[in-house]
């Protein structure tokens, strides 16, 4: 048996759910980080979904330095979240820290024990809610055209003045841009039960070439979720300057706070969930 495939080796822990017995059908054929199988791990009326991974790819030291990898770090993300919403298809689902590793079943049962009543609390609150994300971003002013330099017929405080001014209506554009994003924030506020806002995402992680002015999660029941897409596009056609974009329905990552497992033997963590770049993307 490989080191990798031991019991008592290390397991990377992706969620937990409650003990229904109905959790292996779910898991079934689903692949974890490591490309391993991945099973429940039941104790106390929950269980934990996880997978043995080697040591040599996530003991602390090695796992630490992978971590500062963008690349692998996506990749582990992308994986982590296709388990978790596995696991979470057809009942609630609370997804455990990203590059969380336990030593051993035992450690994962610690685990359950450390933070029972925490993920208890979250598989109750968030019964049956679902995850929409909502971007707005604001197209840039189109680029100015280089000032010629002062002539005898444009004086210097004219240039100035012209310069100003400029430099006015592109902060006066943005100021337009953030309003509209605050009144679809306020409209989607009064359909959801809870919201997250998230830092608005860097353009070269996005792709997109437009300004990110909000970038929110919004938490509602699974069967409000098209009375909510809808009005999100209502949104998008009538909020002028700005462009939506909406994404979901998710497990609800964003309202779940990270469970970092460091009272239980893990020989490391890793940072938060798996973060929005995870999903994929539909325009409205």
């Amino acid at each position: 048996m490989t080191e990798a495939l031991r019991a008592d080796g290390l397991q990377y822990a992706y969620a937990v759910v409650r003990d229904t017995g109905a959790l292996d059908a779910a898991l079934e054929g689903v692949h974890g980080v490591a490309g391993e199988p991945v099973r429940a791990v039941v104790h106390l009326g929950l269980a934990v979904v996880a997978g043995p991974v080697p040591a040599g790819e996530f003991d602390e030291g090695p796992l630490k330095e992978r971590l500062e990898k963008l690349e692998w770090l996506e990749r582990i993300a992308r994986a982590h979240a296709r388990v978790v919403d596995a696991a979470g298809a057809d009942s609630g689902v609370v997804p455990v820290r990203l590059a969380t590793v336990c030593r051993g079943e035992e450690g994962l049962r610690r685990m359950v024990e450390t933070g029972r009543e925490r993920f208890t609390e979250a598989l109750d609150r968030l019964d049956g809610r679902v995850e929409w994300g909502v971007k707005v971003y604001a197209a840039a002013p189109p680029p100015a055209e280089p000032a010629a330099a002062p002539t005898a017929a444009v004086s210097g405080r004219d240039y100035l003045r012209r310069r100003r001014a400029e430099r006015q209506a592109s902060a006066e554009r943005w100021g337009r841009s953030e309003d509209g994003a605050r009144q679809v924030h306020d409209a989607l506020c009064a359909l959801a039960e809870q919201a997250r806002l998230h830092p608005p995402q860097d353009g070269r992680i996005s792709g997109a070439s437009d300004r990110n002015v909000l970038n929110a999660a919004y938490l509602l029941p699974r069967e409000e979720s098209p009375a909510f897409a809808e009005r999100v596009e209502e949104l998008a056609r009538s909020s002028a300057g700005v462009r939506l974009e909406l994404t979901g329905p998710w497990v609800p990552y964003s309202f779940v706070a990270p469970f970092s497992e460091d009272t239980a033997g893990a020989p490391g963590g890793g940072g938060g969930g798996p973060g929005a770049d995870r999903r994929g993307r539909s325009g409205v």
